[in-house]
């Protein structure tokens, strides 16, 4: 996928009319109890183009996140020479791309220096990478990665995305070809973390990942999400496939109904297996519980490399524009106001 430029803060008005389409108005903010009684830690939301603030009766000290995805790093070296048949399409594909907000020409690698830089410069707890870090599975680009994390001294998370672990006509199912090269070549970027499904607590918040990859969830998943979202504790969810929206196309593709072989058009391109004939029911529930939970604050994607904003049963979900371009979130944590 060629990365869409991110729109250059001209007209807020132009921007809202883009990004929010089919989305609830900004900012919203969030009342009343939920079916079982619950009263939602939700406190509201406003968003200013990139930054995004959620507020919670639960939280008492703010805290800063700063999530990226879509980097695409293709940086490579001989150790990757008899996978080249494999990674060649998408080793050429983000060489160069246009800074999502001055339009310069630049590249992955000064997108993702800059991005650290803007995490540093926020004073951000953590940098969250939320999939498509890498154009394939390049041991050298992990290397390099963990490398720049390291000089620049900052925490991060990690979870994957479809390209991630992903050499183009390997034979393999995706849920087969996820598993090995995550054990092959991304198991560091994990820091110890669970692959699959992993929580972090950062001042008082919990901050989920769960692996969409495949654009399904399983049932370990969704036990997991059940379990980390019974507490009392505010959440924010990260993925890399955005959830379905109404009115979104199967790029949205985690529970979305139109979701399968039918609709799959890029499989031929990609080298892959087809994709299965519908969604699991197991994805399918996923889906309604996350926008039925009422600890959840906010749920954060990238994938569709283009700025977009839904609300879904009072729950925001903001898509990330694509880090190739330097273009990320700067995510707010804050005590609801009195």
């Amino acid at each position: 996928m060629t990365p869409t430029r991110e729109p250059a803060s001209s007209s807020r008005r132009g921007w809202l009319k883009g990004a929010l389409a089919g989305s609830a108005v900004l900012p919203w903010v969030g009342t009343g109890r939920t079916e079982d009684g619950n009263v939602p830690l939700r406190g509201g939301f406003s968003q200013d183009v990139h930054r995004i603030r959620l507020y919670s009766s639960a939280v008492t000290a703010p805290v800063k996140l700063l999530f990226a995805a879509d980097t695409h790093l293709s940086r490579d070296d001989a150790r990757g020479e008899p996978f080249r048949e494999y990674s060649a399409r998408m080793a050429g594909g983000y060489q160069r791309t246009r800074h999502f907000q001055s339009g310069a020409e630049t590249h992955p690698e000064a997108c993702f220096l800059e991005t650290l830089g803007v995490a540093k410069s926020e004073a951000a707890a953590s940098v969250v990478l939320a999939g498509d870090l890498l154009s394939f599975p390049s041991e050298a680009a992990v290397e390099w990665v963990l490398a720049r994390l390291g000089e620049a001294g900052l925490p991060w998370l990690y979870t994957a995305g479809n390209h991630d672990w992903h050499y183009e006509g390997l034979p393999g199912s995706s849920e087969e070809l996820r598993r090995e090269w995550i054990e092959k070549r991304l198991r560091p970027l994990y820091d110890g973390r669970d692959p699959h499904a992993s929580a972090v607590v950062i001042g008082g918040v919990k901050v989920l990942l769960i692996d969409n990859s495949t654009y399904e969830i399983t049932p370990e998943q969704l036990d997991f999400f059940r379990r980390e979202t019974a507490g009392e504790s505010p959440v924010i969810l990260c993925v890399h496939i955005p959830l379905y929206a109404p009115g979104r196309p199967v790029g949205f593709g985690c529970g979305h109904p139109d979701w399968g072989a039918a609709t799959d058009k890029h499989h031929a391109i990609e080298r892959r297996p087809l994709w299965r004939g519908r969604h699991s029911e197991t994805t399918m529930t996923f889906h309604r519980e996350v926008f039925a939970s009422p600890h959840l604050l906010g749920v954060f994607a990238g994938h569709t490399h283009q700025l977009s904003t839904d609300v879904i049963n009072g729950i925001p979900q903001v898509v990330a524009g694509a880090n190739a371009t330097g273009a990320h979130l700067v995510i707010e944590i804050l005590p609801t106001p009195e």
